[in-house]
């Protein structure tokens, strides 16, 4: 509040130096310029502009208007800020906002920005609400807000968009790929290093398929994360050296990458239909 109280002062102390100021003219001045007829003409052109010079030291009646004006309209600025005060300590309540707010000087469009809030911020209001707009009190002064964004009770923060997976790190698990081929260790090390918590990971084992020559590896994980680690080794086929994957009774392989997943036949059983694991088959 200081600064405003300053203004008005300054204001007050021009506006009174100004109508204590009264033009310096005499009459013995003028009859001090009267001469002869001959050099009357000259005298009196010296007069006036004796009094011109004099004048021109003298605020013009229009600054005095305008120093009046702006006392007027600081000292008007300070009655709003004191009501609103008034009105938010009678109100004792405070909101919250929801988004970044822009800070007006009224509820009107034609009101000036003052600048802005943050979200999650705390503000006390008066309870006067026009236009779309509440009035609130900031720092002892009174702002205008948009209503839409204002809440009782503080907000949940969004959640964070988890990372994104991508190719590099380590796997720290202690999990191996149990002797498999190249492509399958860059597939178990990819996975491992995004989705720790995956403990179990099948590769070698006898009967027909990928598995016996080292090119396969089912891994152990179902629901929405299955689906995660599904998604993540067909976006990086290429770069590990897959040549299809299966999960949830739905195929998907380079050949045929334009189809996207394809469902495939009921084979009769969880596992079989490949729900509880992701199978992925490499080069």
């Amino acid at each position: 509040m200081s600064a405003p109280l300053a203004v008005v002062a300054t204001l007050s102390a021009v506006t009174m130096g100004v109508l204590a100021a009264e033009p310096a003219t005499s009459d013995d001045n003028l009859l001090a310029s009267s001469g002869t007829l001959s050099s009357g003409t000259q005298s009196l052109s010296g007069a006036a502009s004796s009094t011109l010079s004099r004048r021109g030291d003298i605020v013009s009646r229009s600054t005095i208007r305008t120093a009046a004006k702006a006392e007027s309209a600081a000292r008007q600025d300070l009655e709003v800020d004191q009501q609103a005060r008034r009105l938010a300590k009678k109100l004792d309540r405070s909101v919250w906002t929801t988004e970044v707010l822009n800070l007006w000087s009224g509820p009107s469009e034609k009101s000036d920005k003052l600048g802005e809030i943050g979200a999650l911020k705390q503000v006390v209001v008066t309870g006067r609400e026009q236009m779309g707009r509440t009035q609130v009190v900031l720092d002892g002064q009174s702002r205008w807000v948009s209503s839409d964004y204002l809440a009782r009770e503080k907000p949940e923060p969004e959640p964070e968009e988890p990372a994104v997976p991508a190719l590099g790190g380590s796997c720290t698990n202690g999990t191996t790929a149990g002797g498999a081929g190249v492509n399958i260790q860059k597939v178990h090390a990819a996975v491992c290093a995004n989705w720790p918590s995956i403990a179990t990971y099948g590769t070698l084992r006898g009967g027909g398929g990928d598995h016996p020559l080292g090119r396969a590896v089912d891994i152990m994980v179902s629901g929405s994360t299955g689906w995660a680690v599904a998604e993540f080794v067909r976006a990086n086929a290429a770069a590990l050296g897959v040549s299809y994957v299966i999960h949830a009774q739905n195929i998907w392989s380079v050949q045929r990458s334009a189809e996207g997943w394809r469902s495939m036949a009921d084979r009769g059983s969880v596992t079989a239909n490949h729900y509880d694991h992701v199978h992925v088959s490499t080069y």
